[in-house]
């Protein structure tokens, strides 16, 4: 994240220009404790989205058929069970949105929580995509939390064990929906991140979180429940979160992800979501945003 200071020298304007697009609310950014900031990939997909290329420039382009974003077992397993042809590429929820926007992904899978709203999701689409033909799908409310050790032998209860207990915390990738959250929750709670045991490996996916606390390279990690339930792990929860899948309109009706959302109302789906647990998906398919 960047300060008002740090944001004027990276677009070589004066501060004062950034102050007046705050107030005109053409700038992506957050406040936290009474300080603007600014996501780097937030602020290069606004940048990207007032150039003179936009998404309706992307209809005559081939866009591959590639879901990018964040990453989620269940969303996973459904793409590659319901043979819909679209691989998954985890790049984090935010940076996932600038290659969606650049026409480099059909579909963009996120969890982003707007610390403002208590929103998901919509605020940073609204925000940094500014051309029309987009379309929001509810995909499940999940359960995000700490991971521990099976019988959790350090005995991590919430956060400020992080800090007085300092267990080897494997964190997220910048701009993914979980390291968003954990560290809006740290900040909430007062907690400093450099009062935290954080190893130097970074996760790309969910289960890697939960891959390397079951290996015993790390002690905690933050992550949906679902992985800690595949991998036989300690759960503490701390959030519930809505995962979207973020589409353009003209690519909705193509093979790949009506094939996709067709799978989806199968018994086999429902009963791997249950497997999996701690999936709400009586909302999968909903739209939540639809700009024209």
């Amino acid at each position: 994240m960047m300060t008002v200071h740090e944001i004027a020298d990276y677009l070589r304007v004066k501060e004062r220009k950034i102050y007046d697009l705050i107030t005109q609310k053409q700038i992506p950014c957050t406040r936290v404790t009474g300080k603007w900031l600014f996501s780097r990939h937030l602020i290069d997909l606004w940048l990207m989205n007032n150039s003179e290329t936009s998404l309706q420039d992307l209809r005559f382009k081939i866009i591959p058929e590639i879901v990018v974003g964040s990453h989620d077992p269940l969303l996973e397993w459904a793409l590659r069970e319901s043979v819909s042809a679209m691989a998954m590429q985890t790049t984090g929820s935010l940076e996932g949105l600038s290659r969606f926007s650049a026409g480099e992904a059909m579909v963009c899978a996120m969890h982003v929580l707007d610390v403002g709203t208590g929103e998901y999701n919509i605020p940073v689409v609204e925000q940094t995509l500014q051309d029309n033909d987009i379309v929001v799908l509810e995909w499940a409310w999940r359960r995000q939390g700490l991971i521990v050790a099976k019988n959790n032998p350090l005995a991590i209860k919430n956060l400020a064990d992080l800090v007085d207990k300092r267990p080897r915390l494997i964190t997220r990738q910048a701009g993914s929906g979980s390291r968003i959250l954990l560290d809006h929750l740290l900040e909430k709670s007062g907690f400093a991140e450099n009062k935290l045991n954080i190893i130097d490996t970074l996760a790309r996916t969910e289960m890697e979180v939960g891959l390397a606390i079951s290996g015993g390279r790390a002690d905690v990690g933050m992550a949906v429940s679902s992985v800690a339930k595949q991998l036989h792990l300690g759960f503490m929860p701390l959030a519930k979160e809505r995962f979207d899948l973020v589409i353009r309109r003209f690519d909705y009706f193509e093979q790949p992800i009506q094939k996709l959302l067709a799978f989806c109302q199968t018994a086999a789906f429902n009963d791997k979501a249950k497997e999996f647990g701690d999936y709400d998906i009586s909302g999968l398919g909903r739209v939540v945003y639809n700009k024209r």
